[in-house]
């Protein structure tokens, strides 16, 4: 495994991140032997939230590194989705933050968490009460590095102009969606972190799966998958632009001996703007394929190729 730079903090992690959503909720054995085998393929960078699984996510990730050398894992976890009924059981207050920090670490079974994320923005709460909070969990030593998901270039702008006024940590990364069918982020967030040196960690890198290669235009998804459920929904979005990209893919991955979902994996770890992609991946054999996006790099003939057929695409 080679390691990238985590944006300009040094702190280095591997470039496939352990997503612990579990989408597709295999038993618990079979959960920690996929962070298990994610751990073995060495990946050292894992990614939390204290609403994934009810917060049994947390704790099957502390499980799993008890015992083994703390400092050689960087895990995050996040803070803002609904934890119960109560008006004060989501969100980011300062109040919600310091309470859900204490249950996160002790679900993790650890003193710290390396890098603590905001899951949303919190419309309702001002950005300098939840920076304040933030910074206060940094200097007790309970947090590493802060940062976002799910933020707006803006919001991620004005969150830096808040904590440079008023001397508070600032967020070293941003977490959102980016596909070969989801380019958004391209537009206004790459060149702010570009120029602000904040790392970006992206999910969703299959776009539910569309781009795996199991799917393809007028057939129907194949029976106990995602999209096998939803097949109104499925016909709405594999329209024939992304049956393209699909297309597209396969060219490229069966002419360098890959499979679809890692050549879609490389074209994005094939952006320098890119620290990390999470995969959330639900057995060790889906780990492993993960993983099979590292170790090569797309030619600049193919990413051009990519960039081409899916430039222009709105995919929501």
């Amino acid at each position: 495994m080679e390691y990238r730079d985590f944006g300009t903090t040094g702190l280095k992690i591997s470039p496939v991140c352990m997503g612990t959503v579990f989408r597709g909720d295999p038993e618990e054995t079979i959960r920690k032997a996929t962070i298990e085998r994610a751990i073995d393929l060495g990946i050292n960078f894992i990614d939390c939230a204290n609403t994934y699984q009810d917060g049994r996510s947390e704790q099957m990730v502390g499980d799993v590194l008890k015992g083994r050398q703390r400092d050689q894992f960087v895990v995050t976890t996040k803070v803002c989705e609904p934890v119960g009924e109560g008006p004060n059981d989501r969100g980011l207050s300062r109040g919600h933050i310091l309470r859900e920090i204490d249950n996160s670490l002790t679900r993790l079974q650890m003193d710290y968490v390396d890098i603590y994320l905001l899951h949303h923005p919190d419309p309702t709460t001002p950005i300098e009460e939840t920076l304040d909070a933030l910074n206060d969990l940094v200097h007790q030593g309970r947090v590493r590095y802060v940062g976002c998901c799910n933020f707006s270039a803006w919001q991620v702008c004005k969150a830096h102009w808040v904590s440079d006024q008023n001397h508070l940590v600032s967020f070293m990364c941003v977490q959102n969606p980016y596909n070969l069918i989801s380019r958004s982020l391209e537009e206004e967030m790459m060149p702010f972190c570009r120029s602000e040196g904040v790392g970006i960690m992206v999910y969703s890198p299959l776009s539910l799966g569309l781009l795996s290669g199991c799917y393809r235009l007028g057939i129907p998804p194949p029976t106990g998958t995602y999209w096998a459920n939803r097949p109104n929904r499925f016909n709405e979005k594999m329209t024939p632009e992304i049956d393209g990209v699909v297309d597209k893919l396969g060219h490229i991955a069966d002419a360098r001996g890959k499979t679809i979902a890692k050549t879609a994996m490389a074209w994005i770890l094939s952006h320098p703007e890119i620290s990390a992609v999470i995969t959330g991946p639900d057995t060790p054999v889906e780990v492993e394929e993960n993983v099979g996006a590292t170790g090569w790099m797309l030619t600049d003939d193919e990413r051009a190729a990519l960039d081409e057929v899916s430039t222009g695409l709105s995919y929501t």
